[in-house]
C-alpha cells in the first residue's frame, strides 16, 4: 500500500471530518432551538402581549451576562434557550476555520496558515465587537 503524502491526508481529513463536525454542531443547535420553540409555545399568550407592550413603550431587554442566560435556560426560559441555540449556531463557521487552521498547521502550509489565522482573528474580533457595540 503506497504511503500517502501529508497533503492527501490533510485533504482526506478536510473532506471527512469537517462536514461531520459542522453537521454535528448544526444538529445540536437545531435541537436546542426546537426545545426553545416548544418551551415558547407552552407560555400563555398574555406573556407575549405584555412583552409587545413593553417593546412599544421602549422598554427593551437590557444586556445580560452569559451566566445569567445559562441560569435562565436551566430554569426553562424559552428566550434564554433559543439564545443558547443561536450561540451554538455561531460556532459552525468558527469551528470550520479553526479546523482548517489546524490542518494547515499540520501540513506546514504557511500561506494558508496566515490567511486562515487572519480570517479567524476577524471572526473573533467580530464576536467581541458585537458583544461590546
Amino acid at each position: 500500500m503506497p504511503d500517502r503524502t501529508k497533503s492527501e491526508q490533510g485533504e482526506q481529513i478536510l473532506r471527512f471530518w469537517t462536514p461531520l463536525l459542522l453537521r454535528s454542531i448544526l444538529i445540536v443547535s437545531v435541537f436546542i432551538l426546537l426545545v426553545g420553540l416548544l418551551l415558547a409555545l407552552s407560555r400563555p399568550s398574555s406573556y407575549y402581549m405584555k412583552s409587545f407592550e413593553k417593546a412599544q413603550q421602549g422598554l427593551v431587554h437590557q444586556r445580560t451576562s452569559a451566566s445569567t442566560i445559562f441560569r435562565e435556560a436551566i430554569h426553562g426560559d424559552p428566550d434564554a434557550v433559543m439564545i443558547i441555540g443561536l450561540m451554538v449556531l455561531t460556532l459552525v463557521p468558527l469551528a470550520r476555520v479553526v479546523f482548517c487552521l489546524l490542518v494547515f498547521l499540520r501540513e506546514r502550509d504557511l500561506i494558508y496558515v496566515l490567511f486562515t489565522a487572519y480570517v479567524l482573528v476577524g471572526l473573533i474580533l467580530g464576536i467581541f465587537l458585537g458583544r461590546i457595540g
